[in-house]
């Protein structure tokens, strides 16, 4: 039986959706896109251009929710399935867009650059447990206007898994649209086997900015995945209690679930979010606090209940190393998101409220999903019935450590972990050098990237990669590409 948690009961959660439906017919939504405001007229709603205001109607909600897809697939860069959406299925990705680094050698958080990026893509390459990369920091040595294209780039060319990417501009989606093609081989290839997942966000409250709202349009209309990030912040622009929260994310969500569908139904979306409590302590938005990680499990349950898979940001930390408060908050999350059966979880990897990507963590929390995945496989009888017998061998020997029952099901019973988990004694410690597990992962770390082999796309395509990349470079004044070596 696999383990499962339910935080809401199924009346609460159909009151929740109820309230949402109201709020986006009635107070309606803030939408700064001409087109789509014309799009939601054209189909009845209800919109005031003078406030780019777009009150839904109960059936466009209707209509969207039937036509969205209950499951898709995602696909790697040779076009193998590496992801199917569907019922309780759990995939784990890294975080995103991150700001800063953490330097394993001195501590410091610094400004990432395309050697450290590189450096990410070979490593979460091995990671096993985490199905696909994310575009997951902002490398500074490039122009501000293709640091969105630049990062998938970098991830197409190294790495083959897929990747959760998103786009803070208008004009980067063609280039990033043009390098999936690319990769795929036609247009009817990639809508056939997505290769990534685009990240679109609603603004906090009940609004949608020109760029977020095109690059859903945009997304839809390619087929192209996309996973809405609704971002409530309890108690600063979302009620502060949690179930005014979730009502504020179902509204979002479902606005964009209706737009998606309009420009384009049976468009593949994950109803996800990244929401958290406020903390007037510190003016900040704890992503490792329990009541986020509830929002988290909360708005998933939601999204169930409405027929489509999910996502969620959690499994990550707001510590600035990788300490104590790091695990916690990172094991507890991914924890409570599987076992609320998250299809995408958002999140290894990162610290300081997801503005700091930190290579040792991911192999740490590459770890923790490891272990959370052997939760989730719960108890299995294997031989135990009738139980005498074993027991009976168990007196007669007494032991059972190379008994036939135990070699033919050890591997499968317990899941022995990797160098980074210490589970030596403590001489074994001692004589092991007396390693940190700060110093355990910067050596893995090295290790999986000394062996790691180059992508088995074709040459071609990592050519022509390199020529859409170095051709937008250039519309932005960039001679050329940065080095690739530290």
């Amino acid at each position: 039986m696999r383990p499962t948690l339910k935080l809401l009961e199924d009346v609460l959660i159909d009151r929740i959706i109820a309230e949402a439906r109201e709020v986006v017919c009635k107070l309606g939504l803030e939408i700064h896109n001409k087109k789509i405001l014309t799009l939601l007229a054209e189909h009845g709603a209800e919109v005031d251009v003078s406030t780019c205001i777009a009150r839904l109607t109960e059936t466009l909600i209707d209509q969207a929710l039937q036509t969205v897809p209950q499951s898709f697939k995602l696909y790697d860069v040779l076009g193998n399935e590496t992801h199917d959406f569907r019922g309780e299925n759990v995939y784990f990705t890294p975080g995103s867009t991150a700001l800063n680094i953490l330097d394993n050698q001195n501590g410091e958080l610094r400004r990432p650059s395309t050697p450290d990026y590189i450096r990410y893509v070979k490593l979460i390459s091995q990671l096993p447990h985490i199905a696909s990369q994310s575009t997951a920091m902002i490398s500074a040595d490039v122009h501000e206007k293709i640091s969105d294209s630049y990062r998938l780039y970098l991830s197409l060319l190294y790495g083959e898994k897929p990747v959760v990417t998103g786009a803070f501009t208008i004009e980067s989606f063609e280039v990033m649209k043009d390098s999936q093609i690319v990769v795929r081989g036609t247009e009817r290839a990639l809508r056939s086997k997505p290769l990534t997942i685009f990240s679109v966000c609603p603004t906090a409250p009940l609004k949608w900015s020109d760029v977020t709202s095109q690059n859903l349009v945009d997304c839809a209309r390619w087929s192209i995945p996309v996973e809405l990030i609704s971002m409530p912040l309890s108690g600063l622009v979302a009620p502060v209690t949690l179930v005014g929260s979730l009502v504020q994310q179902t509204a979002e969500n479902l606005s964009g679930v209706v737009i998606s569908q309009l420009v384009n139904a049976g468009a593949p979306v994950l109803y996800g979010g990244s929401p958290a409590v406020f903390d007037m302590r510190t003016g900040t938005t704890p992503m490792g606090a329990i009541e986020t990680m509830m929002l988290d499990c909360g708005n998933a349950e939601i999204g169930k209940r409405l027929g489509m898979p999910t996502q969620s940001y959690i499994s990550l930390s707001d510590a600035k190393q990788l300490d104590a408060q790091a695990g916690l908050e990172t094991g507890m999350g991914a924890l409570l998101a599987a076992l609320s059966g998250v299809n995408s979880i958002s999140g290894p990897g990162m610290l300081d409220f997801e503005s700091c990507l930190s290579l040792e963590k991911l192999v740490v929390d590459d770890e923790i999903c490891g272990m959370t995945f052997r939760l989730l496989e719960g108890f299995e009888p294997r031989e135990d019935f009738p139980a005498l017998p074993l027991f009976q061998e168990l007196r007669r020997e007494k032991s059972l450590l190379i008994s036939e029952h135990t070699r033919r099901h050890l591997r499968k019973e317990i899941k022995f972990p990797g160098p980074v988990i210490d589970r030596a004694n403590l001489s074994g410690w001692v004589q092991g050098g007396r390693l940190t597990l700060r110093e355990r992962a910067g050596r893995e770390v090295s290790r999986l990237i000394g062996q790691f082999k180059p992508s088995r796309l074709a040459s071609e395509a990592k050519t022509e990669l390199t020529r859409l990349m170095r051709q937008e470079a250039r519309r932005y004044g960039m001679d050329a590409l940065p080095s690739a070596e530290e």
